[in-house]
């Protein structure tokens, strides 16, 4: 699949319009940067914004205009590690310093002084920064919503008076707020000529006027209308309208996600027959202390999953908690056959659990189970299948951390995917771990003692937990049969003492051993530096192995093949003898 058109990407339709309205000169400005580069736009986002000069300054104009297009340029240019508050904040704060410094060479009511109002919508969150009674409204489901609020005080008998704005004093106190966004969701930014003109009830109607196919220019010529409207109704002030609508939103990040889940509740443990949202359940998988899982089907597109709900146990744990919003970041992200999908939650809902794919086959565990001894070219193509699943995580910048035969899907036709993504390891998001987990995950038999021992993981401590298993297929045992079972802490202790795998199946190779033991090596750079490396390495051997070994025999390859082959022969041998007698 062709990773670009499978990855959903930030779109937004835009229109505006502004007007001098009644005046000569418009002092209202608004600019939009939607970035063509795919990593401005997942590093800065896109950003729309007005500005209302002050009407009793000749120099509105000059502010307004300045401060939307300096805003704009300036935010682009700040570190790409800081995050949209920090940039916006320091943009801000220098261009109300600039602006603020040369009003002290101009009398007060005829400086650099304007209102401003920013969106910044960045992957699935919309930065909303606010000074002054420009306004932002937020319509979404046939509601309009005003989010910020005016800066501005009413007077006795005269208009209301700004109290706060970019250039009126040298310090600046700008309204930042967050919130998560939809598709679909639409943002309306428009100067005091319009708002003071068109109450709640007239915007919506006309914004609930576009069609979900609406284009620009659809935009444009409502903004232009709502303008129009404002100025019918009275409006003497210079009238700007501005309009913002999401048409499709990337996969949310794993801190965004993070806010949102944190906020949902853990259902309680579900019955055959009970309903949550859209879904039926038919079965109960499993109960546990940590979770439970379930069979369901989608009542409205009759398909089944399998939906994984947090234990009540656990709602105060931040740890287990973590992991498991972690999973659904893993699940929805990574689109490959050999691992679990996930999809996103139910829109609105208030529940916290994942919805998975429905994965046929049995547990690794399970088939080791019904399959105790097995060829070693069998025990080869299933670790590479588990190597390739891995190394698309590795791929992503991920560690799974807990690779064990119980995380491992095979299907009737030997094909391999990973579940449960708890434990992953996700680049750029190790500053909550380490705020929130205190001990390793994963099962103390298959984890890597650097990630045991210090908390420490890497693609390699992967390479050993796989390691692990391929001793496992063949053997039926484990490497370190001395740290079996043990608990955390006395795992820590352990010694690390290798058992070779000829102590279990004699007719295996030397070089089998020595291959397994370097990398189930207790230090991760003694071990091969990387997994392909380690499967060309078991590959080499298989190979040897066949050649060195004599040619088996029909029977002793297919028993059952050989003794068909030799009926059919006997027919054969009958049916002409039989064709000689008659002829005779």
């Amino acid at each position: 699949m062709n990773k670009s058109q499978s990855t959903p990407k930030l779109k937004v339709c835009i229109g505006g319009y502004s007007t001098a309205g009644k005046r000569s000169v418009n002092q209202d400005a608004f600019a939009v940067k939607d970035p063509y580069s795919a990593l401005e736009k997942t590093t800065k986002g896109i950003v729309a914004c007005v500005a209302d000069g002050v009407s009793c300054s000749n120099k509105g104009q000059q502010a307004s205009h300045t401060s939307v297009t300096q805003f704009i340029s300036d935010y682009y240019s700040t570190n790409k590690n800081w995050d949209v508050k920090e940039s916006a904040s320091k943009v801000l704060n220098s261009l109300n310093s600039w602006l603020y410094q040369h009003n002290q060479d101009d009398l007060r009511h005829n400086g650099l002084i304007t209102t401003f109002s920013s969106v910044v919508i960045k992957s699935n969150t919309a930065h909303l920064l606010h000074i002054g009674d420009s306004r932002i409204y937020r319509f979404r489901a046939k509601k309009l919503k005003q989010l910020s609020h005016d800066h501005s005080r009413a007077v006795y008998k005269q208009n209301a008076v700004l109290t706060r704005a970019l250039g009126m004093d040298c310090h600046l106190d700008i309204d930042y707020q967050a919130i998560p966004v939809q598709v679909e969701d639409l943002f309306m930014l428009c100067s005091d000529g319009v708002h003071d003109y068109l109450d709640n009830s007239s915007l919506s109607g006309y914004l609930n006027t576009l069609s979900n196919d609406a284009d620009t220019k659809a935009f444009e010529q409502l903004a232009q209308i709502i303008c129009d409207d404002a100025l019918a109704q009275g409006s003497s002030d210079n009238i700007s309208c501005l309009l913002v609508k999401i048409t499709s939103l990337p996969r949310a990040d794993l801190t965004e996600l993070f806010v949102h889940l944190n906020s949902l509740i853990i259902p309680p443990a579900l019955q055959v027959g009970n309903e949550i949202d859209c879904f039926h359940i038919d079965k109960i998988l499993h109960q546990g202390v940590r979770s439970h899982v379930y069979l369901a089907t989608d009542k409205s597109t009759k398909k089944s999953v399998v939906l994984k709900m947090p234990s009540l146990n656990f709602e105060e744990d931040l740890n287990y908690l973590l992991g498991f919003y972690k999973e659904q970041w893993v699940g929805q992200s990574i689109k490959h056959p050999a691992i679990m999908s996930i999809a996103s939650n139910i829109k609105n809902s208030v529940f916290l659990y994942h919805i998975c794919e429905l994965v046929e086959g049995i547990s690794l565990r399970e088939w080791m189970q019904r399959n105790p001894i097995i060829e070693q070219q069998q025990a080869y193509e299933i670790v590479t299948k588990v190597v390739n699943a891995v190394r698309v995580l590795q791929r992503a910048g991920m560690v799974h951390r807990d690779l064990k035969p119980e995380n491992i899907m095979i299907s009737d036709q030997g094909e391999v995917k990973l579940i449960d993504f708890g434990t992953v390891k996700v680049n750029g998001f190790e500053e909550i771990e380490k705020e929130q987990q205190e001990e390793p995950l994963g099962a103390v038999d298959y984890i890597a003692p650097e990630y045991l021992n210090e908390g420490e993981s890497s693609s390699l401590s992967d390479l050993f937990s796989i390691a692990v298993i391929a001793y496992e297929l063949l053997a039926g045992h484990l490497p370190y049969p001395g740290n079996q079972g043990q608990s955390l802490d006395r795992a820590r202790q352990y010694g690390w003492v290798y058992q070779p795998i000829k102590t279990h199946r004699p007719e295996l190779s030397n070089r089998l051993d020595h291959v397994l033991q370097k990398a189930l090596h207790p230090a991760p750079l003694k071990r091969y530096s990387s997994m392909s490396e380690f499967v060309a390495e078991l590959s080499h051997v298989q190979k040897k192995q066949q050649l060195a070994e004599p040619k088996k025999t029909l029977l002793e390859r297919d028993p059952v093949k050989f003794w068909q082959y030799l009926a059919f022969i006997f027919i054969g041998v009958s049916a002409f003898e039989l064709l000689l007698l008659l002829k005779g």
